[in-house]
């Protein structure tokens, strides 16, 4: 493929991005930038939400999980499912009945000042692990097939892509990034629909007879009835339901965007919709995966030792240059949203959470707008040099070690929500920091020794919950009768 091109590409498509963003951005405040002035269209939220769901994680990681998995990741989908419906209907009317912009100042309000800390803490942990190996996984694959072309080094590329974000969500933030996941969501699905058109009708086959194929193959298999197996099908769904809570309700980045709706009804209708959509979409995304291993069977292509290769190997150097640009432009879609709505989060958790610039009077608006920009800049180079630090130690699945921090780094904000919102019990605040440190460290033991411990068992992203559940045991022991 010729990289002048695919640069050329690149920079049309940044500078959609970019005219987008002169046109929401105008006369933007703090409160444009932390929930879009409470003004968002909920369709439009819908919509760009799955963009930022997929990121490259789901565009890359997941068809090529399909030739070891088959279609389990179907159970993590359903359970999703399941999650969502918890997120519209007690997550969301907490969080509007509060008005709150960041999330965890509920914590703040339920237990006190360190349960508080301890909240922002962990999701800005989870958010800048999460959301640097979701860039790197993007950024590495344009760095393969573009920028070594020009001998630009790895960490110059995540400086661009980096600096490009930081520009066009500088001034709007989540006002700006509503609109632009709708952009983005649209090429990375138009890029899933043309590489499983062009795949069948490289195989000669049309959609019906590539859906029987795939049906009969041994790769569509869904249910693992094994209760040992990482991905036993009640476990997967069981899981899945505490990851949407999690990894969406308990999640500033995700929150932001509902609490950018006009109202909690619009925010409602919003997950609802955007659930829908999220099931077929994945669904197709596992599709995909199929007919890329199908095609490899075919065409007697090496299957390469990183799963999350095969797609762009196949996309890149057998479909076609047609093929390959598609590709990368859907890359390049998925690129933006795994660190957008990532910095503009982070930049409103640590500028609420931690500043206080909403409470502070002795400063005049102006001065908050400057400590939230160097804030957001702060940001942007802490995922720098994470993403770097990241392609330097990797060395298997990308979703895998997502969702397996996931489970350590969320599984303290699970407990903490549960224990607020299903007792009235108070906590011995200034304690719950060492509770939510030693949690994901019993967590750890438990799960490197499950196979002695449980007569075989091995645990999958059910790992979450275990940390829920020993967080919310260790605030048990904390307890004080009166509620705040």
């Amino acid at each position: 493929m010729n990289p002048t091109l695919i640069l050329a590409c690149f920079l049309t498509y940044t500078a959609l991005l970019f005219l987008i963003t002169w046109l929401t951005a105008r006369k933007a405040t703090n409160r444009s930038f932390f929930i879009g002035n409470k003004a968002s269209p909920w369709m439009v939220v819908a919509y760009g939400m799955i963009g930022a769901s997929m990121s490259g994680v789901t565009f890359m990681s997941v068809p090529g999980w399909v030739g070891t998995t088959g279609f389990s990741y179907m159970g993590v989908v359903i359970g999703y499912v399941f999650g969502y419906i918890v997120i519209a209907t007690i997550l969301l009317p907490l969080y509007y009945r509060m008005n709150l912009t960041s999330i965890y100042t509920y914590l703040d309000t339920r237990f006190g000042f360190w349960s508080y800390k301890t909240g922002a803490f962990y999701f800005i942990l989870s958010r800048v692990i999460g959301a640097s190996f979701r860039m790197f996984l993007v950024v590495n694959v344009l760095q393969i097939f573009v920028f070594d072309a020009w001998n630009i080094p790895f960490h110059v590329t995540v400086l661009i892509f980096i600096t490009l974000i930081l520009l066009y969500t500088f001034k709007g933030g989540i006002k700006t990034i509503i609109w632009t996941d709708t952009i983005q969501t649209t090429f990375m699905l138009l890029s899933l629909g043309v590489c499983i058109y062009l795949i069948m009708d490289q195989l000669g086959l049309n959609l019906f007879e590539m859906i029987d194929k795939v049906s009969v193959s041994r790769y569509s298999k869904m249910i693992y009835s094994d209760w040992n197996d990482k991905h036993f099908f009640l476990k997967e769904v069981f899981s899945g339901a505490f990851i949407a809570i999690v990894m969406t309700g308990l999640d500033q980045e995700m929150m932001q965007k509902n609490l950018s709706c006009r109202s909690l009804h619009d925010a409602q209708k919003n997950m609802f919709t955007y659930t829908g959509i999220m099931v077929v979409v994945n669904m197709v995304i596992l599709f995909l995966g199929a007919s890329l291993f199908l095609y490899s069977d075919a065409k007697d292509i090496a299957i390469p030792g990183r799963s999350d290769d095969l797609f762009p190997v196949i996309a890149i150097n057998h479909l076609g240059p047609f093929a390959g640009l598609v590709f990368l432009i859907g890359l390049i879609s998925a690129a933006y949203p795994s660190a957008d709505g990532a910095l503009t989060s982070l930049t409103t958790s640590f500028s609420i959470d931690f500043l206080g610039i909403d409470k502070r009077q002795d400063i005049d608006e102006r001065r908050k707008k400057k400590i939230r920009q160097q804030v957001h800049i702060g940001f942007a180079f802490v995922l720098l040099i994470v993403i770097v630090v990241f392609r330097a130690i990797n060395d298997r699945a990308v979703i895998d070690k997502l969702f397996t921090v996931a489970g350590y780094t969320y599984g303290p904000l699970l407990g903490l929500y549960a224990f607020g919102l299903f007792t009235k019990l108070g906590v011995k605040d200034r304690l719950v920091p060492i509770i939510a440190l030693i949690s994901p460290i019993l967590c750890y033991i438990v799960s490197e020794y499950s196979v002695i411990l449980f007569n075989g068992y091995r645990f999958g992203f059910e790992l979450l919950i275990l940390n829920g559940i020993i967080t919310f045991a260790g605030l048990l022991l904390i307890r004080q009768k009166h509620k705040k």
